[in-house]
């Protein structure tokens, strides 16, 4: 997926009962699907800034106002409710000044953008998917369908769950997509989802409109 906004992003190694999953969801939602040839870039462009040093994460499940979370590579994002099991990649901005895609062969697999904040720490993190690939449907594919109040769980390096309760899911032109809104600062660990969205341009080769996932750090535990 490519564009002048947020993007989308791949899965890696599925089992074949997922496989088998995705193309029967496609249908039965409606999803008119086209399968592109992506680029090296997402077309997303989000602000690096420093990390702070943040308290231990705790072993216990902790009050939601008590969690800021210290840095630690994501290792893993599940979402139940949209059948999402998914390794990370590490996201980095290239040399058009846009983020780099993760494999455009890989369609179970995420990316989270390492110059900024990792899942759980202080202010916002950034993940991006592909809604598809140029093989099939994606990681991303079912990213709409969520609501106020999914859980989205990742797994970090360090050995804790951090679960995201999603505040919003909203769609954006990506002409007009709102950079300051997604990607501001955040005095609370907060996590942006991002996918394609809306129709498919051929001429432009890429989709309209961007899905984000608003989210924030809800509680955590260990693996």
């Amino acid at each position: 997926m490519t564009g002048q906004q947020p993007p989308g992003i791949a899965l890696a190694s599925r089992p074949i009962g997922r496989a088998l999953l995705w193309p029967a969801l496609a249908v039965v939602l409606g999803f008119l699907l086209i399968y592109n040839s992506f680029g090296t870039s997402l077309g997303l462009k989000p602000p690096a800034r420093a990390v702070a040093s943040a308290p231990a994460a705790p072993d216990a499940v902790a009050p939601a106002d008590d969690l800021v979370l210290p840095r630690s590579v994501p290792t893993r994002l599940s979402i139940m409710e949209i059948a999402v099991d998914a390794p990370f990649t590490a996201l980095s901005i290239g040399a058009s000044g846009q983020l780099d895609a993760p494999p455009a062969d890989d369609n179970n697999l995420v990316g989270w953008f390492q110059e900024g904040v990792t899942p759980g720490e202080r202010g916002t993190s950034i993940v991006a998917g592909h809604v598809d690939t140029k093989t099939g449907p994606a990681v991303f594919l079912q990213l709409s369908l969520l609501k106020a109040g999914s859980k989205v769980d990742i797994t970090r390096e360090d050995g804790t769950v951090a679960t995201f309760k999603v505040d919003s899911v909203e769609t954006f032109s990506k002409a007009r997509f709102p950079n300051e809104r997604v990607y501001a600062d955040t005095p609370s660990p907060q996590l942006r989802l991002i996918t394609c969205g809306g129709d498919y341009d051929k001429k432009a080769k890429d989709y309209t409109d961007n899905v984000v996932v608003f989210a924030h750090l809800d509680s955590t535990k260990r693996a």
